[in-house]
């Protein structure tokens, strides 16, 4: 059993730090920025909840971390407040935001100089796999580090793997979400076209899914994208198109040409400006469907 944190109580890492406490019989320490949604947690679970991430993470083994962006990703680890303060030599923080490789790279330094080891972990499997207990989970950093940290992380995961050094597991999740946003767009064009021809839609589904054009969009999402339902489940359009920003800053870095990522950025923009921007972000359907 080891000591634990989890700082962020959101869709993903509220039942992850679940998985922590009832799967792995870890001590459980949690902090949110709300403390209402860290007291419904202990109540659900139990262990216990902290006022800030400071006192969170004093004195535990792992520190894990799944807020929202760079900024809350700073926040929430340093200053007096943050959890690298509590944090004695020899524990590992490991941040499961999807952030940028420049945050890892920092936090990876900043935790070094301290002695406590650092992992950038991002995931991929949406909420479902959060709570499932089936994500992927992409990880940068030194090895020992991710050593220590694997038999927690594979508490909740289908797959972890160490890709290379600090920030490889941010650039692997650009990667992730480049791909799947790329899948959607296509998956939007070919189920709109079908439609307009007067398909019959699971019956094409059903002969496509077994061929070259199978995927996890096809198979998961094809029903609500047809019945227009983006409401209550999934990826929200708004984390989507961050992540997508993420991805094409550090494309300008590395000199990558991402022109096609470049417009569906744009499209998620529209369902922004339309009040879109908390529906999954299989949503892109409605753009064409307008037409």
């Amino acid at each position: 059993m080891a000591k634990v944190a989890f700082l962020g109580l959101g869709v993903m890492g509220y039942p992850m730090a679940g998985h922590l406490l009832k799967k792995g019989g870890h001590e459980v320490t949690v902090y949110n920025r709300s403390a209402a949604k860290a007291a419904q947690w202990v109540k659900e679970y139990g262990g216990r909840s902290a006022p800030t991430p400071r006192e969170a993470a004093a004195g535990r083994d792992f520190v894990m971390m799944c807020v929202g962006n760079d900024d809350d990703v700073r926040a929430v680890a340093c200053g007096d407040q943050g959890a690298l303060a509590g944090m004695a030599k020899g524990a590992v923080l490991v941040d499961h935001t999807t952030a940028s490789a420049t945050v890892a790279r920092e936090l990876h330094a900043q935790a070094g100089a301290q002695g406590v080891g650092f992992v950038d972990a991002p995931v991929s499997g949406g909420q479902a796999g959060a709570v499932n207990g089936q994500l992927g989970i992409m990880c940068g950093g030194d090895a020992a580090d991710f050593d220590r940290a694997k038999p927690v992380l594979d508490i909740y995961a289908k797959s972890c793997v160490l890709i290379g050094g600090p920030g490889a597991g941010q650039l692997t999740k650009m990667v992730n979400q480049l791909l799947c946003v790329a899948h959607i767009q296509g998956l939007s064009e070919a189920l709109n076209f079908g439609q307009r021809a007067g398909l019959d839609m699971e019956k094409v589904v059903s002969v496509i899914s077994k061929g070259a054009a199978q995927s996890w969009q096809l198979e998961n999402r094809w029903k609500t994208m047809v019945d227009g339902k983006f409401e209550g489940f999934g990826f929200a359009v708004d984390w989507m198109r961050k992540d997508l920003n993420i991805a094409l800053a550090e494309a300008k870095r590395n000199g990558s040409a991402l022109p096609l990522t470049a417009i569906i950025e744009q499209f998620y923009g529209q369902l922004h400006e339309s009040g879109g921007g908390r529906w999954d972000n299989t949503a892109l359907i409605t753009l064409l469907s307008k037409r």
